[in-house]
């Protein structure tokens, strides 16, 4: 019993895994194994199409469905699924029109009610019909002297969008016999050219082949063509070995599987097209040695051959194989030229360009400079390594530079270069026009002068001749040179050279030059700097970066704003890096620059502020009215005698140049006659006496004898003397062991040695004493004048030269004078 349920379990959970299968809730296919054995699935619908799953591209037909269910059913096309206006044909039948079908397409059909049962679905496949084959070519390699392989390609046409198969038919004939049709196939390829190889005998003189195509669609067959093999046979490519070169000859070992008639070679160097060597006719061996000649020294040559029967086809090339010719010392001089030397410089710079194979016939090793003046014995040699380009060379008047390339096989004719070229008085008209990729430097031949022998052109770009300098060298006859190695966004200078001999030569400069192609406006600004002076702004400038120019540098243009918004531009040549700006009102200033070029103005540079200062306008005038009130006084003052005098007086103090003698006076004369005592009366300028409190000093002045004291003791005398005489009228003098003497203090040196004493004494001339008494002798007018003199001295600086002793320098002989001072200070 047990057995039994157990039995009746399976089969129920059978039944249902059936059921489940059946409405697709295991997610599983209908019709698979496990359902079929179980239970039989019902499908939806069925779908068929009017022309069959396999339709022409652009044709139209009609696609069905017939339902099994009684709800309404629906079609849809590709993936995903989208829902077709379907056409009712009856109850159960649909369809729909598939009108100029260009690509395969997908249709499906289900029933839109439960119990959901599974759709039905059809793929139709659109395409064309085969073309014909045509083109049909064969060629025969001929391997060996026994058979030989056919190669045959073909064009299939256009592309059906199905599998194609194609076949290759071919019939032979051998002497009188012929061989049935044997096809050979070739799989379809992406590539509308078909191909496809078979093995002949050498005993086979004609084939005829024609190519059947055929696809879902149907067949296309070509026409059958008939080749003679000895039309279409070639050998096969030769096979070089590789050369054994001398410098101008190369011989190749050439090896063919057959015998042929006809053997090709050729060579060429680098880039150059090939060139072939002479046939030398019928081939006596399968290896055979070949001699290529004519060649150039120290060339990379490539070589390839072919080979002929007498009749019928080239073979293919052989590989291509290479090898280099040998050495030769070179063959010219190299192209020099120099910077042309200031004339205060004792060397220049030479230059060089590196020669090409034509020219070097090796591997430059090094090359070798040598300096050689017979007049001055200036003679040594200078080796430089393979990389060098230039160098600095020391000149005389008549040196002579001299220039050798070397290769292991030895050195190049010499190059030679006058160190010192005679100025010639002619000169070019030297023209510049720039191009979209180059420049073009033109000049006019002299009409009267005398032609030149040789031109040069040099060019480098804006000042830097010495690290980028490029030339050409041209015959007589050139007018005219085109550069093309322009730099992009680079502004070029240089000069046109006419030699006329061996040392004479004139020079035309140019400058300006760059390509339009290479233009843009600059990029930047230039740094600039500026200094205020009063109403004057001085603007200064650097050059902008070769990277940020865009070309050549036409303007310059400053702009400078205050702070109302009013803005003033100036405009200053290319060739400045300073602008001074006159008149500008005060005001805050903003100021900045930019740089143009013949694209047009670029970007501008950092904007700096200045201050333009007010002046106070009270000054001028204060100025001028203490001016128009001095120069009244003064004109007033002047008027007055005394005053007259004592500017004389002080002019003559301060003329340091001659000194008048004391002694030679009238006044000192008139004192030796009456050898007393005069009263010297002295205004004092000090501040602290006013006009009331004017007193009558008095000065004794005594004879002292003459004293035979030497040099030494006269200069004691004067530096003890300020310390040792009494100021008091009213006390007697000291004993001291000299003469009482008073020494006038000169104004020349007032201002450089007011604490010394300038002193003549003449120890074999007696000079009489002034008198304290013989001013009273003095007219009334001048005693007058003297206290006029006293009351103007207000005007003048507190501090009175003559409160001071006075001393005259120059020819002053008084021995001694002895003045009692005592009286200046006894008020004080």
């Amino acid at each position: 019993m047990a057995t039994m349920s157990q039995a009746r379990s399976f089969f129920t959970a059978v039944t249902l895994l059936a059921v489940q299968l059946c409405t697709g809730k295991l997610g599983l296919l209908c019709g698979s194994t496990l359902g079929a054995s179980l239970v039989a699935c019902e499908k939806s619908c069925s779908i068929w199409s009017s022309s069959g799953p396999v339709v022409q591209r652009g044709s139209s037909f009609q696609v069905y469905c017939t339902f099994n269910c009684k709800c309404k059913g629906s079609m849809y096309s590709d993936h995903p699924p989208t829902l077709q206006n379907h056409i009712e044909l009856n109850s159960t039948t649909i369809y729909f029109n598939v009108v100029n079908i260009t690509k395969n397409r997908t249709y499906s059909c289900q029933c839109n009610c439960p119990p959901k049962l599974d759709p039905c679905g059809l793929d139709i496949s659109a395409g064309y019909l085969p073309d014909r084959p045509k083109n049909i070519t064969c060629i025969y390699e001929v391997i060996n002297n026994k058979s030989g392989v056919v190669f045959c390609t073909w064009n299939r046409g256009r592309d059906t969008y199905f599998r194609n198969s194609s076949e290759l038919w071919v019939r032979t004939v051998s002497g009188n016999h012929t061989s049935g049709p044997q096809a050979h196939k070739v799989s379809s390829k992406a590539t509308d050219l078909l191909s496809v190889n078979f093995t002949v005998s050498r005993s086979v003189h004609l084939i005829s082949v024609w190519v059947h195509a055929q696809n879902p669609l149907g067949s296309a067959v070509s026409s059958a063509i008939n080749y003679a093999l000895s039309d279409i046979a070639m050998p096969s490519p030769p096979v070089l070995c590789q050369p054994t070169c001398s410098s101008r000859e190369c011989i190749i070992k050439v090896n063919q599987s057959v015998r042929t008639q006809h053997l090709e070679i050729q060579y060429k160097v680098a880039e150059q097209t090939w060139t072939s060597y002479p046939d030398q006719g019928l081939q006596m061996s399968t290896i055979q040695d070949w001699s290529i000649s004519s060649l150039k020294p120290y060339r990379l040559y490539h070589f390839r051959a072919r080979s002929k029967f007498s009749t019928g086809l080239w073979s293919h090339w052989s590989t291509n194989i290479s090898s280099w010719t040998q050495e030769e010392a070179p063959a010219e001089e190299l192209d020099v030229w120099y910077a042309e030397p200031a004339s205060h410089l004792k060397s220049m710079r030479i230059y060089w360009k590196e020669a090409n194979n034509s020219i070097s016939r090796g591997k430059i090793i090094d090359y070798k400079v040598r300096v050689y003046s017979s007049d001055s014995g200036l003679d040594f040699v200078i080796n430089l390594t393979r990389d060098a380009r230039n160098h600095s060379v020391p000149i005389c008047a008549n040196c002579e530079v001299i220039l050798w390339a070397r290769n292991s096989k030895g050195l190049s004719p010499p190059a030679r270069i006058i160190a010192r070229h005679t100025k010639a008085k002619f000169s070019q008209d030297v023209q510049a026009t720039a191009g979209n990729h180059s420049v073009t430097i033109s000049w006019r031949k002299p009409e009267t002068a005398p032609l030149p022998t040789a031109y040069v052109v040099e060019w480098y770009p804006e000042g830097h001749k010495l690290e980028e300098l490029r030339w050409v060298k041209l015959g007589r006859n050139d007018s005219q040179a085109v550069i093309t190695d322009i730099k992009p966004f680079e502004c070029y200078e240089g000069a046109v050279y006419a030699f006329y001999n061996e040392s004479s030569v004139s020079r035309t400069m140019f400058a300006g030059v760059t390509s339009l192609e290479f233009v843009a406006a600059p990029t930047a600004g230039p740094l600039v700097q500026e200094k205020v002076e009063g109403h004057t702004v001085t603007v200064t400038w650097t050059e902008l970066p070769r990277s940020q120019r865009g070309g050549c540098i036409t303007k310059y243009t400053i702009y400078i704003e205050n702070d109302s918004g009013y803005q003033q531009t100036y405009s200053v040549a290319a060739s400045e890096r300073m602008y001074m700006i006159k008149g500008v009102s005060p005001a805050v200033y903003s100021l900045w620059m930019t740089a143009s070029t013949a694209k047009g103005e670029g970007l501008a540079g950092q904007k700096l502020k200045f201050f333009i200062q007010q002046e106070d306008p009270l000054s001028p005038i204060i100025v001028c009215g203490v001016g128009f009130l001095i120069v009244p006084v003064l004109l007033c003052l002047y008027q007055s005698s005394a005053v007259k005098r004592k500017f004389w007086v002080l002019f003559h103090c301060l003329k340091l140049d001659k000194v008048p003698d004391p002694q030679n006076s009238k006044w000192a004369k008139e004192c030796t006659q009456e050898k007393g005592k005069m009263n010297l009366q002295l205004q004092l300028s000090n501040s602290s006496f006013t006009e009331e409190e004017e007193v009558l000093i008095l000065v004794d002045v005594e004879e002292v004898p003459k004293q035979n004291s030497d040099t030494s003791t006269s200069t004691n005398i004067s530096s003890q003397l300020p310390t040792q005489i009494s100021l008091s009228p009213e006390t007697e003098p000291a004993t001291l062991p000299y003469p009482l003497t008073t020494y006038i203090k000169s104004l020349s040196h007032d201002s450089e040695r007011s604490d010394q004493t300038q002193t003549s004494l003449d120890t074999n001339t007696t000079t009489d004493y002034i008198s304290s008494h013989g001013l009273e002798n003095m007219e009334e007018d001048d005693q007058e004048e003297e206290e006029e003199f006293a009351e103007m001295l207000g005007f003048f600086p507190s501090h009175n030269v003559f409160i001071e002793p006075l001393g005259f320098g120059g020819k002053l002989t008084l021995d001694a004078v002895k003045i009692d001072c005592s009286d200046f200070f006894k008020n004080s």
